[in-house]
């Protein structure tokens, strides 16, 4: 074993031996675990892409007679994350029956809904399109992989003969083919014709190997993989320099992510043009090196030519007209500078849609670019939520390493448009993105929360986070932040160390969160600090303290997220949590009170400046929330009970008996009260108040 983890030096050898003797003698275990290795590796397939299989004796449940069946990887699944229930189990014979049915090219995606009928097991994962093309092949264990070095074989001008001179007789040649039931009648032809073939090379899209085990098709997989590797990476050796040479030099490391922070906003919010995208950003070496090269000019409008590339990165990205230093610090001078080029990408993609459709296509979707890639700086990828805008990103990197390749050995060469949009725009393409589950209310938006690394801010974030925003935890106490933030899964949120009181901080979160998702649209202003004093008690540094945090907290905030909000241009919300003390004249309460009625009246002033750019500015109100309160553990408890003359055990009960519901309230309340502003339940509304307080007539608005 140790030597074979020695022979492999392009992939990861990651097959335990012991943990495959635990999963002996169950095969679909062993598929499932032989494909999550697999899916670990992004050289070998890049997520989501490809698929695995293995065939099984089963007892039939209707004649009781052993049966061959084959699990396979289902419609949308990811191999790296794959589990039982992301299988499709069905009967070999039924699906090698299809042949007798089989019309016809001009039919062929009526082979998918015959796959239903093949079903063994129940709880099967929707087939997938690839199904055929592992049912009609012998071997018991096979793999659809997406290597970039391969496809780079199969995307070169000169691929088939390439192939040869890297494997031989080993491996037979496939050319491009859109996936499906005439296909696989191709790869049963060769193997036919070759029944000593340890693999296939499927022309511009990727490789298929197999084994009699599920081990012997891991190895053969990774073998294939590490010789065309070798192959390349011995050509782009000989040959010096990839894609043509670098043109220009990449800006140093701090340069590039502040320039990206900033510009970020602006590029979000041209792309969002149809429907708010979410963000993600790269400066990858191996994004640098195409963007400064020579030839980007000549490749990336060429686009990509693996299928599973362009269905996430459309066919080709936006490269910035933009000097990498350019000063980008004004969104309107910006924009001027580069919204032409949206406006043409635009035009282009509504062009290859008129060129290209069919009486029968999906209607057009969204025609701004999914990738931009700004020499000397990096790549920005725009999606619906973070983890598409991510792999989007990823899978351009793949297209990169693909292009780098080809031209090493030959000349690149992309699909043709048409072939392109008959993948892109394939009824059984859209069939499969019509089954994803509805948008939740939050999502596509991104929120920044201050003071919520623990209390109302935290539980305000989970539930944005859980109604489908991307949110930014940030605190003072970076330890505490950190373990709010590890609260919640990938891709969903980021934290920042932010002291409301210091402008350089706040400026900093703000980049922070652009860099992450691309922008910000719901501003949470929750840091705040208690201190219950009367007048005479009250220092000039407790004073001070009270007004900086939640007044000029509040302030320089909102002064940044406007800026961001406003170089979007897609409008968005800030929402205050102030306090009832903001309406109501408590005991021992000067300092606090002060500064919660400067915050609820800064609400009013803001909506009033702010509505022009479509920014709902708005207060929650809320009153007593004493469970898991940072405020209420730092004194403040004891100061309220001591300004009402009684003991602090018994806070909860009096504060819920002098309100009208008599109701003791949560830090949920308030994040509920917070979720009805952004979730489109109130969106013609600004300057409001919600108080949720349990009903506190002294604190009716008027």
């Amino acid at each position: 074993m140790g030597q074979l983890v020695d022979a492999f030096k392009h992939v990861d050898y990651l097959w335990d031996e012991a943990k495959a003797a635990e999963l002996a003698g169950d095969e679909v275990a062993l598929l499932l675990y032989r494909s999550n290795i697999l899916g670990a590796d992004l050289r070998i397939t890049n997520y989501g892409g490809g698929n695995t299989s293995c065939k099984t004796i089963e007892k039939d449940p209707l004649s009781g007679e052993d049966t061959e069946i084959m699990f396979v990887k289902g419609s949308g699944g990811d191999i790296g994350t794959l589990k039982r229930n992301g299988l499709a189990g069905l009967y070999v014979d039924k699906l090698r029956a299809l042949k007798n049915v089989y019309r016809g090219l001009e039919f062929e995606d009526e082979m998918v809904a015959l796959f239903n009928h093949c079903i063994f097991d129940l709880d099967s994962k929707a087939p997938s399109i690839d199904t055929p093309l592992h049912a009609l092949l012998p071997y018991k264990h096979i793999d659809h992989l997406h290597p970039d070095a391969a496809i780079a074989i199969a995307a070169a001008k000169d691929g088939e003969a390439i192939m040869k001179e890297i494997h031989g007789d080993d491996f037979a040649w496939i050319p491009w083919q859109k996936p499906g039931f005439d296909l696989s009648l191709k790869l049963e032809d060769a193997i036919n014709e070759n029944p000593n073939l340890k693999g296939l090379y499927l022309g511009g899209h990727g490789l298929f190997t197999w084994g009699e085990t599920s081990y012997e098709c891991y190895v053969n997989s990774l073998e294939a993989i590490e010789k065309v590797s070798e192959y390349l990476k011995a050509k782009l050796k000989e040959n010096g320099s990839a894609f043509g040479g670098q043109r220009i030099e990449s800006l140093s490391q701090d340069v590039r992510v502040e320039q990206a922070a900033t510009i970020a906003p602006i590029l979000r919010g041209l792309c969002s043009s149809n429907q708010l995208m979410v963000g993600h950003f790269s400066d990858d070496e191996r994004i640098l090196e195409f963007a400064n090269s020579v030839d980007i000019d000549k490749l990336a409008p060429m686009g990509t030519s693996c299928p599973d590339h362009f269905l996430r990165t459309k066919i080709s990205p936006l490269v910035l007209d933009l000097p990498g230093d350019a000063d980008v610090t004004n969104a309107t001078a910006v924009i001027g500078k580069i919204e032409q080029q949206w406006i043409d990408y635009r035009k282009k993609y509504d062009e290859y849609y008129e060129g290209c459709k069919k009486d029968n296509s999906p209607a057009i979707r969204d025609n701004n670019p999914v990738i931009i890639i700004w020499p000397t700086v990096g790549m920005f990828s725009f999606a619906k939520n973070k983890q598409t805008a991510r792999v989007a990103n990823e899978f351009y990197v793949n297209a990169i390493n693909v292009m780098k390749g080809a031209e090493a050995v030959s000349e690149y060469v992309s699909l043709p448009l048409q072939e392109a949009f008959d993948i892109e725009y394939w009824l059984l393409e859209e069939a499969k993105l019509q089954r994803q589950p509805k948008e939740k209310s939050l999502s596509r938006k991104i929120a920044l929360i201050t003071g919520s690394g623990g209390g109302i801010g935290l539980e305000i974030a989970k539930v944005f986070a859980e109604n489908g925003a991307c949110v930014v935890i940030t605190d003072v106490d970076e330890n505490r932040v950190k373990e709010a933030h590890g609260e919640f899964g990938a891709d969903v949120a980021e934290w920042a160390t932010m002291d409301v009181t210091s402008g350089k901080s706040v400026e900093a979160a703000f980049k922070k969160a652009a860099l992450a998702f691309g922008g910000v649209d719901i501003i949470v202003n929750n840091a705040g600090i208690a201190i219950s004093k009367p007048l005479e008690d009250t220092s000039e540094d407790e004073w001070d303290l009270l007004q900086d945090i939640m007044v000029k907290g509040l302030f320089l905030s909102a002064r940044e997220g406007a800026e961001i909000l406003r170089k979007q241009g897609v409008g968005g919300d800030i929402i205050n949590i102030v306090s009832k003390n903001a309406l109501v004249s408590g005991p021992n309460n000067l300092g606090y009170g002060t500064a919660k009625a400067a915050q609820a009246h800064m609400t009013r002033l803001l909506a009033a400046e702010l509505g022009k750019d479509g920014v709902r500015v708005n207060t929650v109100n809320p009153d007593a929330v004493i469970e898991g309160s940072n405020i209420w553990s730092n004194g403040w408890a004891a100061g309220r009970a001591k300004a009402y003359g009684i003991t602090v055990e018994e806070l909860p009960a009096h504060y819920a008996k002098r309100t009208l519901l008599n109701a003791i309230l949560t830090r949920r309340d308030i994040a509920k009260a917070a979720l009805t502003f952004v979730d489109g339940s109130l969106s013609k509304s600004t300057g409001n108040i919600i108080n949720v307080d349990g009903g506190v007539p002294a604190a009716f608005t008027r």
